[in-house]
């Protein structure tokens, strides 16, 4: 597939994708480094991105080094102009990993992700400095960029796009193969949240 430059007169849009279910997506379990690869019921949500996602002419595709997003990306058909960036990789979960939050709250009551953090991984505050040098990446581009990556990560995204605190992507659900849509406003001064959590596309 081809990408060009985006020829519309509206303000340049980032377009995100979560990747599509996996077992540990379906089962809650917190998924950062290990590296699993889709369900066939994650295969299926992917490749019907492709027609949500032919609204546009990206100047840049984006994706995540761990599979569950290369997949999605590939079968979403940008596999063969995507690039792959590391600071669109998952938050790493440290001692959580493959817990679900009610593992977690059994010995830890009360512990939520956004608040309380991890052991033995990133910060919140290493996230978003990550989603930060994505963001300015793309507004570099001055054109049409499309990101495939991953739940907590993309919540991080999205609100840093907009200014506000990295802790409140935890007022944002998203689910697996969503379609979100960051812009701007028409002027082009203030950026926007145009769209998000858009799974209509695999239901």
């Amino acid at each position: 597939m081809t990408i060009f430059p985006s020829m519309s007169t509206r303000p340049p849009q980032v377009v995100l994708v979560r990747h599509g279910e996996t077992e540990w997506s379906r089962s809650g379990q917190h998924t950062g480094r290990t590296d699993l690869p889709l369900l066939g019921e994650g295969q299926r949500m992917a490749r019907t991105l492709a027609g949500p996602l032919g609204e546009w002419h990206f100047a840049a595709v984006w994706t995540s080094p761990l599979q569950r997003a290369q997949q999605t990306c590939a079968l979403a058909g940008y596999g063969d102009v995507a690039e792959v960036r590391g600071g669109l990789a998952e938050w790493d979960y440290g001692a959580y990993e493959g817990r679900t939050g009610a593992q977690v709250r059994a010995h830890r009551p009360g512990w939520n992700l956004w608040e309380h953090g991890v052991p033995e991984g990133e910060t919140l505050a290493q996230v978003a400095a990550r989603a930060e040098a994505v963001i300015a990446e793309a507004r570099a581009l001055r054109g049409d960029v499309l990101l495939f990556s991953h739940g907590h990560l993309l919540r991080v995204l999205a609100v840093r796009w907009l200014g506000l605190p990295p802790e409140t992507g935890g007022l944002l659900g998203l689910g697996t193969a969503s379609l979100s849509v960051l812009g701007w406003e028409a002027a082009g001064h203030r950026p926007l949240l145009e769209r998000w959590n858009d799974t209509q596309h695999w239901r």
